[in-house]
């Protein structure tokens, strides 16, 4: 008998670790090819992973997306969560939403071929909140237009984008907040951004690349507003990609 009630006893201070850990670790492990893919991912809770690779951090690759024509819907919703992956665009609609502290962003896009004619909708709500990501690399990559709203501080985040025909439109509300962007080898590249916060320090930089056959010239346009205290503000523009 007291062995039985000591077996309960032991089971019961097993039961909030096992519930805690498992609420912990929601995953999604995708190898998609093929066109015309609608995809719709909700995750909410705390740990949340879309994966292509995180390693010691768990759920080691997938997240490997190819096709053309994709439509992709996100809703992340919590802290620490995580989206990593290679991913080819060609013709595709992103509309991605992370709410939450703490989480991570890392996408390569185009790395091993095209990713042409892409909208992306991004809209980010919390603090401390890392991104990284590189459009197209070496591959081709022509008309993306992007929109990144950003409502958080102490965020920090690198986004490199190698292609021709860019609209990048940046909204961020925030203070403490550290990013750089780049924008090269486009014919035409234009970046809008609005910066309201405090002790930011923002580095811009875009240029152009080899022009296309009949266009005399290439050219960047930057249209900035900055409301902010204690920022600083570094912009590099150049009409050559030397």
């Amino acid at each position: 008998m007291k062995m039985f009630k000591r077996y309960i006893a032991f089971a019961l201070l097993l039961c909030p670790v096992i519930v805690f850990a498992g609420a912990n670790d929601n995953k999604i492990l995708l190898d998609q090819s093929g066109d015309t893919l609608k995809l719709y991912v909700d995750q909410i809770g705390y740990g949340n992973k879309l994966c292509g690779s995180i390693s010691s951090a768990d759920c080691a690759t997938d997240w490997v997306l190819t096709g053309n024509t994709v439509t992709m819907d996100i809703d992340m919703i919590g802290n620490l969560n995580q989206i990593f992956g290679p991913t080819l665009f060609d013709s595709t609609d992103v509309d991605l939403k992370l709410t939450g502290s703490s989480n991570i962003w890392d996408w390569n896009v185009g790395y091993g071929g095209s990713a042409d004619s892409s909208v992306m909708d991004v809209d980010i709500t919390g603090s401390s909140n890392t991104f990284d990501i590189d459009w197209a690399y070496s591959a081709s990559a022509e008309r993306l237009d992007f929109d990144l709203d950003i409502t958080g501080g102490s965020n920090v985040w690198n986004i490199d984008i190698n292609a021709d025909d860019v609209t990048w439109n940046v909204d961020v509300i925030g203070s403490s907040n550290n990013f750089l962007t780049t924008q090269s080898d486009g014919a035409y590249n234009s970046i809008t951004m609005e910066y309201i916060g405090s002790s930011g320090d923002i580095d811009i930089v875009q240029s152009s690349g080899t022009c296309p056959t009949g266009i005399s010239g290439c050219y960047g346009i930057i249209n900035a507003d900055f409301d902010t205290e204690n920022g600083i503000v570094d912009i590099k523009q150049k009409d050559t990609g030397d």
